[in-house]
C-alpha cells in the first residue's frame, strides 16, 4: 500500500457524502485546525433538512436511529458509545442553552432520546449475546445499566428507577407471555433528521464548506496526477483539488470505488411507518417517556433481525427488519455486477452504470409478512384500533462481510481514503467517530482494536457474517424476490388479520 503523506492544517480536504461519517469528520477536522473542508453531496439538505419525508433519501436521513452501548463481547464498539453518549448529552444541552440552534429547530428540540434500548428474543433463557451484552458493560465499570428480564435483582432495580414500562414495551407479561430481554437503560434513540442538522450547523460554524445539488455537489469522478488522487471533479464539470479525498458516501461508495469489491456492498433494509392518532390509548403508551427503542430477534436469520421506536412528536411509529438484507445489482462499466441503492435518487443518475432498477415505492413481501407476523403477535392493538400502514421505505445501508467499518486509506491511491462499511450500526457514532476518522486519517494511535477493525482487508479463513456480491442470481437480489407496491401493503396485512 502506497503510504500517504497527511496533510497540512492549510491543505484542502474533500468529503464527499454529508452523512454520519462526513458529517462527523468536518467537524472533527476543523476542531483540529484544518481550514480548507470542503463537503460535497448530491442531496439538497439545506431543502429537506435531511427527512425522508421532505423528500431526503439516505441511511442518515431518518426519523430516528438506536442508540445503545452493549456490544457484547465487541468491547471496541462498546468504548465508542461510552465516548458518543455523553456527547449526545452535551448536544442536547447546547440546544436548550440556545448555544446552538440551527435554522427551523427550538431549545425545545432534542438530538437523542435516552428511553433506553431493549434487546428481546423468543428464547426463555437469555442468548449468549445478551449475556455478554451484561458482562462486557459490568467489566467495564457500567454496572446495574444492562437489566434483564429475567434475573429479579434486575427486575428490581428497574421498580425502583421506574422502568418497569421499558422493561415489558409489548405488556407479554400481562398477557400471560414470556417477556425475554435486556434493557441497555444509557441508550436510546437519536433523532436523526435533527442530529444531521445539527451537525451541519455546527460544522459549518467551525468553518466547514458544503456543496449541495445533483450537478454541483454530485461527484462525476475522481481526479488523478500520475497515481496520485488529487480532488474530484463534480457533475458540473468543476474540479475540486484536495490533498485528501475522503468517499463517506453511503450505499453509493462501493459502486463508486470498485477497490472495495468484496469488502462492502450496499443492502437495503425494509421500513414500515404507522401513524398513530392523538387521540388513541396507543398515544401515551407508545411514547418514548414510557416506551424504549427495541430490537427482536436480531441473531435470528431471516426470521428476525426486527426492531423499532416510540411514536414521535408527529405521531410516527416505526419498524424496520434486517433480517434479510436485500441487494440490487446491476452490471457496471467495467462488466462487474455491483448492488447499487434504489432511492429518489436513483433517476436523477445520468450515466448508465446507475439504474433505479425496480421502483422505489416497491417493498419486499418477505419483509413485509414477518414485520406484520411480529406486529399481529405482539402490538395486536394496532389492528384492533384500525391504524394501519402509512408508508413504507426501503432503506440502503453499507454492509461490510464482517460488520466492522471501512476507515483508511485505499491501497495504492495516494491522497484517498474511505469513511463507509456502517452496517446499520454507525450513527449512533455521529457526534465523534469523524475524531477517529481524522485519527487514521493523521495515523496517530493507529493500534487501537477499533482501528485496527476498520483497516483495508479481505476475507479470511472464517466464516464471514455477511455474504456479498452474489449478483444478479443471488436469493437476495430485488430481481429475484416478491416486490409489493404500496397501494397493496395494508390490503395484504388486513388478509392475515
Amino acid at each position: 500500500m502506497a503510504k500517504s503523506i497527511t496533510p497540512e492544517k492549510q491543505d484542502p480536504i474533500v468529503i464527499v457524502g454529508a452523512g454520519v461519517f462526513g458529517l462527523s469528520t468536518a467537524i472533527h477536522l476543523c476542531r483540529r485546525g484544518y481550514s480548507d473542508v470542503t463537503v460535497l453531496d448530491k442531496q439538497p439538505y439545506d431543502e429537506s433538512l435531511y427527512s425522508y419525508l421532505k423528500g431526503a433519501d439516505a441511511a442518515s436521513a431518518d426519523i430516528n436511529k438506536i442508540v445503545r452501548s452493549a456490544y457484547g463481547s465487541q468491547t471496541e464498539y462498546q468504548d465508542l458509545s461510552s465516548e458518543a453518549i455523553p456527547e449526545w448529552h452535551a448536544w442536547n444541552a447546547e440546544l436548550k442553552a440556545g448555544t446552538l440552534v440551527p435554522p427551523g429547530m427550538s431549545t425545545k428540540d432534542a438530538v437523542f432520546v435516552p428511553n433506553g434500548s431493549i434487546s428481546l428474543s423468543t428464547s426463555v433463557d437469555l442468548p449468549p449475546w445478551e449475556l455478554a451484552c451484561i458482562e462486557g458493560m459490568e467489566n467495564s465499570g457500567h454496572k446495574s445499566t444492562q437489566l434483564a428480564t429475567t434475573i429479579t435483582s434486575h427486575r428490581d432495580i428497574a421498580a425502583r428507577r421506574g422502568l418497569q414500562s421499558f422493561m415489558d414495551p409489548f405488556q407479554r407479561e400481562r398477557r400471560g407471555k414470556h417477556n425475554t430481554g435486556v434493557l441497555d437503560s444509557t441508550g436510546g434513540m437519536a433523532i436523526a433528521d435533527k442530529a444531521c442538522r445539527f451537525a451541519l450547523h455546527k460544522a459549518r460554524g467551525l468553518g466547514a464548506k458544503f456543496i449541495f445539488g445533483e450537478h454541483a455537489g454530485c461527484m462525476k469522478e475522481l481526479c488523478y496526477r500520475d497515481l496520485k488522487v488529487i480532488g474530484v471533479k463534480t457533475r458540473d464539470e468543476k474540479i475540486h483539488l484536495a490533498a485528501m479525498t475522503i468517499l463517506a458516501c453511503g450505499g453509493w461508495t462501493p459502486v463508486l470505488l470498485p477497490e472495495l469489491d468484496g469488502l462492502c456492498e450496499a443492502t437495503a433494509g425494509s421500513v414500515m411507518l404507522f401513524k398513530i392518532p392523538e387521540g388513541s390509548p396507543l398515544w401515551d403508551r407508545l411514547g418514548a417517556d414510557k416506551f424504549p427503542t427495541w430490537m427482536w430477534n436480531m441473531r435470528n436469520g431471516a426470521e428476525g433481525g426486527l426492531y423499532g421506536f416510540p411514536r414521535d412528536e408527529n405521531g410516527w411509529f416505526k419498524v424496520g427488519y434486517r433480517g434479510t438484507k436485500y441487494t440490487n445489482p446491476l452490471r457496471q462499466s467495467d462488466g462487474k455486477e455491483r448492488s447499487t441503492p434504489v432511492t429518489r435518487w436513483s433517476t436523477a443518475e445520468k450515466d448508465g452504470s446507475v439504474s433505479a432498477g425496480s421502483n422505489f415505492t416497491s417493498f419486499p413481501q418477505q419483509a413485509h409478512e414477518v414485520l406484520s407476523g411480529f406486529l399481529n403477535e405482539y402490538l395486536p392493538e394496532l389492528s384492533e384500533e384500525g391504524i394501519d400502514i402509512s408508508l413504507t421505505r426501503v432503506c440502503w445501508y453499507t454492509d461490510t462481510f464482517d460488520n466492522h467499518y471501512v476507515v483508511d486509506r485505499v491501497p495504492n491511491k495516494e491522497g484517498l481514503m474511505v469513511a463507509t462499511g456502517g452496517s446499520g450500526h454507525a450513527f449512533k457514532f455521529l457526534p465523534n467517530i469523524g475524531n477517529w476518522v481524522v485519527d487514521i486519517m493523521e495515523q496517530t494511535a493507529m493500534d487501537r482494536p477499533a482501528v485496527k477493525a476498520w483497516r483495508w482487508r479481505s476475507v479470511g479463513q472464517e466464516q464471514p457474517v455477511n455474504t456479498l456480491m452474489e449478483g444478479c442470481s443471488g436469493p437476495r437480489a430485488l430481481q429475484n424476490i416478491g416486490l409489493l407496491q404500496e397501494v397493496s401493503l395494508q390490503s395484504k396485512r388486513k388478509a392475515k388479520l
